[in-house]
C-alpha cells in the first residue's frame, strides 16, 4: 500500500518549485537531470508461415526465454537476494501458461505469423488482467508484457527493444518499466526513477527499493512531457518531483541527503538493540515477511519475529491453488527459519484489490465492500480448512511442548476483515475442531482490526480472541471512505488522520480490558513518527518491512513513554492529518 502523503521522513523545499506528485514507491532523495524514456510503440509485422514451422519457432523461442529468465533469476539472486529473484522465476512459469500458448496457436491456425499471433495473445491476456482494476493483477499484466517482449526478441531479433541512457547519472522518467528493465538498472547511472503508471506494490517498485533507488510511481502523463536535462529533485518517500529547484533548495537537499545517510548508518549499527524507550518501556518489533527465504534479512535488520505473514502470496504467485502439503512446507519453513521467534500468520485475505483467477470468485460491483477476508473464508471451507490443517500440522511438528503460548508464542493465527462476534465464534469453532483432528497444541488466535465496526466493538471482540492486529491501511480506507488505490485521492488517505488515530486508541482501550495485546502491521508502523504515535496510543507490537526496522527502533529508543502518551493525546485532538504531522518537531523526536 502507498504510504501516506508527506511523511515526516520526506524533504520539503523552502522555495516553491514546480511540483509533480505521484505515490512514493522507494524512499530517499535523488538530485540530477531528467531523462525521459519515450514509450516504445512496437509494430509487429504479420508474416504468415506454415503452422508446423511457426509452432517450432514459437517452441524454440519459449525455451530460449525460459533459459534467459532462469539466468536472470540466478543473477538477481546473487545481486539482490532470493526474494527478488522469485519475480523472474514466477515469470518463467507465466510462459508455460497453456491458455496463453493456446491463444497464440489459435492465431497461427487462423493464418497469422508467429510473432504477430504471439504478441496478440500476450496483449489480449494482459489487457484482460489490467481491466480488472487492481494493482496485484496490474503487476502481473506488466510481467506478462515483459516476457512477451523477450519471446518476441527470440522469434525475431529485429523486434528487440532497448533504452538509451545519457552518460551522466540521471533521474529516469518512463511510462512504466518492466521488472527486468528495473533489475538491470545501474544505480550509478539511474539515481532516481519516476513512472507515469504503476503502483507502489508493483514488482518494479519492489526492485527499486531493493536496489536503493528512490522512486515514485503513478505520476501521470505530465511526467512524460518534461524536457530532457531539466534539473530536478525526486523524493521517493513522499512521491514528489521538484522541477528547476533554486540553488538554495539544491544545497538544502544535498545536505539532507548527507544527514540521512549518516543517520541510516548510525541506526544500522544499533539495529540489534531492542526498541526500549529511555524510561524502560519496551515495544515488540517484527517484520512483514511472506517466505522463509526473507526471514534472515528481517532478523539481520533487527526483527524480533514476523508480525505478519500474508498467505495470499502463496496463491497469487502461482497459477493454481497450493495444496495443504505445499502450505505445510512453507509454514514449517517459516517456523524453522525463525528458530523459536514468534510468527503471526494471517489466513487467506483475498478479495478487494487482491483477486485470484483460479479461485473462481464471483465478480462484485464493489469488492472492497463485498465477500473478502473472513467473509470469504466462512463461505469457502475448501480454502479455509486445508490452510488451517497445514498451520496446525506445522504447530504440531515444529513447536516444542514447552514453547510459550502467550503473545511470544512461536505460531499465532490471525483472521482478516472481522466485523462481528458471530464471525469470530464460527471461526474459533472451526479452528478448535481442526486442531483436535490434527492433534496440535493450542495456538493463539487473533483478529485483524480493519473496519471501524471492529475498532468500536474491540472491548466485546477481545473476550473471544488472544490478540488484535490493526491493519491501518484498510482501517484508513474504510474510516475515510477513500479507495487507497485511487491515485487522485491516495494522498488524502493518510493513516495519521485523527479519526483513524481515535479508532486505534479505542481498539487499544478495548483490548486492555481483557489483557489482549495489540499489534499494528499497516504502513504507519514503519514510519518513525507514526510508530511513536502508535506506541503512545497503547500499541504493544509494531510490524513493518525489514528496511524500516532500524529507523523505527532508533526513534523509539530516543523517546520517553510519558512524552509519547501525551503526544498521542494531542494528536487525537487535532483537526486533520496535516496538523498531526506538524506535531513531529525536533523537540518531540528527541533529536
Amino acid at each position: 500500500a502507498a504510504r501516506a502523503a508527506g511523511p515526516v521522513a520526506g524533504w520539503t523545499p523552502s522555495d516553491a518549485p514546480r511540483t509533480l506528485a505521484g505515490l512514493g514507491a522507494s524512499p530517499g532523495l535523488a538530485i540530477g537531470p531528467i531523462h525521459v524514456l519515450a514509450a516504445q510503440d512496437l509494430t509487429v509485422p504479420d508474416e504468415p508461415e506454415p503452422l508446423t514451422s511457426g509452432a517450432d519457432r514459437l517452441h524454440r523461442a519459449l525455451a530460449a526465454t525460459g533459459d534467459q529468465l532462469r539466468a536472470l533469476a540466478d543473477d538477481t539472486e546473487r545481486r539482490l537476494g532470493k526474494a527478488d529473484a522469485g519475480i523472474f522465476r514466477a515469470q518463467g512459469e507465466l510462459i508455460a501458461d497453456t491458455d496463453l500458448i493456446t491463444l497464440a496457436c489459435q492465431g497461427m491456425v487462423e493464418g497469422h505469423g508467429v510473432a504477430f499471433a504471439w504478441n496478440a495473445a500476450v496483449e489480449r491476456m494482459a489487457a484482460r488482467l489490467s481491466a480488472l482494476g487492481n494493482p496485484v493483477l496490474a503487476a502481473r499484466a506488466a510481467d506478462l508484457r515483459d516476457i512477451g517482449r523477450r519471446v518476441l526478441a527470440q522469434i525475431d531479433p529485429a523486434l528487440r527493444g532497448g533504452h538509451d541512457l545519457p552518460d551522466v547519472p540521471c533521474l529516469l522518467i518512463a511510462p512504466d518499466l518492466a521488472p527486468s528493465d528495473t533489475a538491470g538498472l545501474d544505480p550509478a547511472r539511474v539515481i532516481g526513477l519516476a513512472t507515469a503508471q504503476g503502483g507502489p506494490t508493483s514488482h518494479t517498485a519492489i526492485l527499486a527499493r531493493t536496489l536503493g533507488i528512490p522512486a515514485m510511481v503513478a505520476g501521470g502523463a505530465r511526467l512524460l512531457a518534461l524536457e530532457n536535462g531539466t534539473r530536478a529533485i525526486l523524493d521517493g518517500t513522499t512521491g514528489r518531483l521538484y522541477l528547476d529547484p533554486s540553488e538554495s533548495d539544491l544545497a538544502a537537499a544535498g545536505l539532507w541527503q548527507v544527514r540521512q545517510r549518516e543517520r541510516a548508518e548510525a541506526e544500522a549499527r544499533e539495529r540489534a538493540r531492542p526498541a526500549e524507550t529511555r524510561d524502560g518501556h519496551r515495544v515488540a518489533v517484527g517484520a512483514n515477511v511472506n517466505t522463509p527465504e526473507q526471514v534472515p534479512l528481517a532478523l539481520d535488520q533487527g526483527a524480533e519475529g514476523v508480525g505478519l505473514m500474508r498467505t495470499e502470496f502463496l496463491f497469487l504467485e502461482r497459477g493454481d491453488t497450493p495444496s495443504e502439503d505445499d502450505q505445510y512446507e512453507t509454514y514449517s519453513g517459516m517456523l524453522t527459519a525463525l528458530g523459536g521467534r514468534p510468527l503471526i500468520v494471517r489466513t487467506l485475505d483475498i478479495g478487494g484489490d487482491k483477486q485470484v483467477a483460479h479461485l473462481h470468485l464471483p465478480k462484485e460491483e464493489n469488492p472492497f465492500l463485498g465477500v473478502r477476508g473472513a467473509r470469504l473464508l466462512l463461505r469457502r471451507p475448501d480454502l479455509l480448512e486445508p490452510q488451517l490443517r497445514a498451520l496446525y500440522r506445522a504447530a504440531r511438528d515444529r513447536i516444542p511442548a514447552d514453547a510459550p503460548t502467550g503473545k511470544a508464542a512461536p505460531l499465532s493465527i490471525m483472521m482478516p476483515m472481522i466485523t462481528s462476534v458471530p464471525e469470530v465464534l464460527k471461526l474459533r469453532a472451526i479452528c478448535e475442531r481442526i486442531r483436535a483432528e490434527v492433534g496440535a497444541p493450542p495456538v493463539p488466535l487473533g483478529l485483524m482490526i480493519e473496519v471501524p465496526a471492529a475498532a468500536i466493538q474491540a472491548d466485546v471482540l477481545a473476550r473471544h480472541c488472544d490478540f488484535f492486529s490493526i491493519g491501518t491501511n484498510d482501517l484508513t480506507q474504510y474510516a475515510l471512505a477513500i479507495d487507497r488505490q485511487n491515485p487522485e485521492l491516495a494522498p488524502e488517505a493518510d493513516s495519521l488522520h485523527p479519526a483513524v488515530l481515535r479508532l486505534i486508541h479505542m481498539t487499544c482501550e478495548g483490548a486492555a480490558r481483557h489483557g489482549c495485546f495489540v499489534g499494528v502491521c499497516g504502513g504507519i508502523a514503519g514510519d518513525p513518527f507514526g510508530a511513536c504515535l502508535l506506541a503512545g496510543l497503547g500499541v504493544d507490537e509494531l510490524s513493518m518491512t525489514p528496511r524500516d526496522l532500524p529507523g523505527v527502533k532508533a526513534r523509539l529508543r530516543a523517546s520517553d513513554m510519558a512524552e509519547l502518551r501525551a503526544l498521542a493525546v494531542r494528536a487525537c485532538e487535532q483537526e486533520d492529518a496535516a496538523a498531526v504531522r506538524a506535531l513531529d518537531t525536533p523537540i518531540a523526536t528527541g533529536a
